[in-house]
């Protein structure tokens, strides 16, 4: 009998605080070789969003924000900051819904989730918030190849963030950008043990890894940068978009 597959996912420490320009392909590969662990064929990188975000600039402190009138109103209202509002409102492609204090929304990129992913936690304190990187995944792909350019084996890099599910309590973490490799383990064509045809199963693998990194990440650590090793990932072209849903798709549009 075959052995169980298995794989192991390991922090990447000693990564310092980020801030805007630096590189990040730079300080995760002086890092991979000071704990001696180095990209291996087969690896998949995960990065957290916030110190891309970090990195490119898109932090904002709330005291250069303006807020405009809508904003004013419903942050009265629900007793939040207006010029925390203000950049949601903005960084929203549309809103989906806003109740009880929370604005649910649909980014650029096309993810929906709580305040477009406005986030003043482990910013430094203080009135800074980051707003999501402009495209994830063309910020995976800049890492990815600062990395070879270092001479660190291709691997696939995956951005997580921490998104809320429907109907579930807890958080987890999710992908948002990805570059080498397909976002989607497909199982369509496939036949089950007991001879079913697979019609419709298709499994969102870079959340799943995403989420599987968050525990050696632990939000409290500072650890942003984890390695997934032992699933054998092949370096495939692929960025994001097939994990968006259209919206002729979407029940709940």
């Amino acid at each position: 009998m075959a052995a169980p597959s298995e794989y192991r996912v390991f922090a990447v420490g000693g990564i310092p605080e980020v801030a805007d320009g630096d590189d990040l392909a730079e300080l995760i590969d002086v890092a991979l070789r000071a704990q001696e662990t180095p990209l291996e064929p087969g690896d998949v990188l995960v990065v957290t969003q916030k110190i891309i975000s970090k990195a490119e600039g898109r932090v904002i402190t709330l005291d250069d924000v303006t807020a405009g009138q809508f904003a004013t109103v419903w942050a009265d209202e629900w007793e939040r900051d207006p010029r925390a509002v203000e950049l949601v409102l903005q960084e929203s492609k549309r809103i989906v819904r806003m109740t009880r204090g929370l604005i649910l929304s649909e980014t650029r990129e096309g993810w929906v989730c709580a305040n477009a992913g406005v986030d003043q936690s482990n910013v430094g304190g203080g009135d800074a918030v980051t707003l999501l990187p402009v495209d994830s995944s063309a910020s995976a792909r800049r890492i990815r190849e600062g990395l070879v350019a270092r001479g660190q084996v291709d691997v696939p890099v995956i951005v997580s963030d921490t998104f809320g599910r429907p109907w579930r309590n807890g958080l987890m973490n999710v992908a948002i950008g990805v570059s080498g490799m397909n976002p989607i383990r497909s199982y369509v064509g496939e036949v089950d043990a007991e001879g079913y045809d697979l019609r419709v199963t298709e499994m969102a693998i870079v959340d799943e890894l995403a989420s599987a990194a968050e525990p050696v990440m632990n939000k409290l650590d500072a650890v942003p940068v984890a390695v997934v090793r032992g699933l054998n990932i092949p370096v495939e072209e692929h960025d994001h978009s097939a994990l968006v849903r259209p919206a002729e798709m979407d029940l709940f549009r």
